[in-house]
């Protein structure tokens, strides 16, 4: 039986609820449906605006023209993220200043931020990696001190939260000046594709509804702010149909059943392999103290390289979909010249050895063990764990 990476789970009133929208007789967008998801957003989490997107790529161009980003401003991105977290203000002209990853996991290594600031650096871009905080005192702290905007890529962060040194647990995407989230399949709750721009600063309220309808005052005209509307900014259309925002509102209705489901998933991951992943010096993923886990994924960190790929190609041989994830950025074919000549080296580390495991809401408790299982099997076959280890690493030089 084949277990894939993702299967989209659908709750059963997605359909219900696009028929309703078509038979409102309106599917663009700001309508009924994506009323309710927005209101969703702004109950549930506290953020001060919020605004669905066509994608999280979209609500990261809207905060790069929100933060008005000019030609040669600096942004810090970690290197190990996936490309529309650099895509999107490269576009406006800006440097990329690419940050190295934590050892532990592969947040931005907060640590390391201050000393990559120079007179021309305008924001911070931390990426919630796996729905895991990034260490968000520190960074806003930073950004206070240098008067840095702050734009969360909170793509896999839906219902994961930070704890601050206030002791106050705040939803991530609620702490920085705007933030991006992601509702494409492989996310927790889902729209096919779509996302959502999470504004904390009363500042861009107004210029962000602005900039999502192609530069017009259209959202004022219809709540009778203005008696007519026109083009009054740049903008682009970043407005999803009615059909995007019904499906997803069908999945916000039942987001804490799905968390609950993919949390008995992740911790019966971690229950199978923590013991066994010392033993063979393997890295799972690590909840820093002040964060929460939303379960949006479950990987391990292998050796090398060489070690990963043939764990795949044993998964797989199993029926087991496994994947890795991002490549570095700071040395993808794009930026090659571009990266000063800063070794970011757990960056490339969870390049070549990061596995993300199959992770959705129907695989089973009895699946995630097989999975396990084999798992187990491969590594076991590696009689001194040790030895093969330095085997393996002498024949990568």
């Amino acid at each position: 039986m084949l277990i894939p990476f993702n299967k989209p789970f659908l709750t059963g009133l997605e359909t219900k609820y696009i028929v309703e929208a078509v038979d409102s007789g309106k599917i663009s967008g700001d309508c009924i449906f994506t009323k309710k998801c927005h209101s969703f957003f702004e109950t549930s989490f506290g953020f001060k605006k919020v605004l669905l997107t066509t994608s999280c790529t979209h609500a990261l161009e809207m905060a790069a023209i929100l933060i008005d980003l000019q030609p040669g401003d600096e942004v810090i991105i970690p290197s190990y993220t996936f490309v529309s977290t650099a895509n999107a203000f490269i576009l406006r002209g800006a440097k990329v200043v690419f940050a190295d990853s934590q050892t532990c996991n592969p947040n931005i290594d907060a640590s390391l931020l201050e000393s990559l600031i120079t007179s021309k650096t305008k924001a911070i871009v931390p990426v919630h990696y796996a729905g895991i905080s990034c260490d968000m005192d520190v960074i806003m702290d930073l950004a206070a001190k240098y008067n840095l905007w702050v734009v969360e890529d909170a793509a896999q962060a839906i219902d994961s939260y930070y704890k601050g040194r206030d002791g106050i647990k705040k939803p991530l995407g609620s702490i920085g000046h705007l933030s991006a989230f992601s509702f494409h399949e492989t996310k927790n709750i889902i729209a096919g594709e779509g996302g959502m721009l999470a504004i904390n600063d009363n500042r861009f309220i107004t210029r962000s509804e602005i900039i999502r309808e192609k530069g017009t005052n259209r959202s004022e005209f219809f709540r009778g702010e203005v008696d007519k509307y026109g083009w009054v900014d740049i903008g682009s259309s970043y407005l999803p149909s009615e059909v995007i925002a019904a499906f997803l509102f069908a999945q916000l209705e039942n987001l804490n059943h799905i968390q609950l489901k993919r949390k008995s998933l992740w911790e019966r991951y971690s229950e199978n392999l923590s013991d066994f992943a010392a033993i063979f010096n393997l890295q799972l993923p690590y909840v820093n103290s002040y964060a929460t886990n939303n379960a949006h994924m479950f990987y391990i960190v292998c050796n090398n390289l060489r070690q990963r790929s043939a764990l795949i190609d044993f998964l797989k041989s199993k029926s087991i979909l496994s994947v890795f994830h991002y490549l570095s950025l700071h040395s993808s074919q794009y930026f090659k010249g571009k990266h000063d000549d800063r070794a970011l080296i757990e960056s490339d580390r969870y390049s070549d050895c990061l596995l993300r495991l199959p992770m959705y809401y129907e695989l089973t408790i009895m699946q995630v063990d097989l999975i396990c299982d084999y798992i187990k099997e491969f590594f076991n076959l590696q009689k001194d764990p040790i030895s093969t280890l330095k085997t393996q690493e002498t024949s990568m030089v």
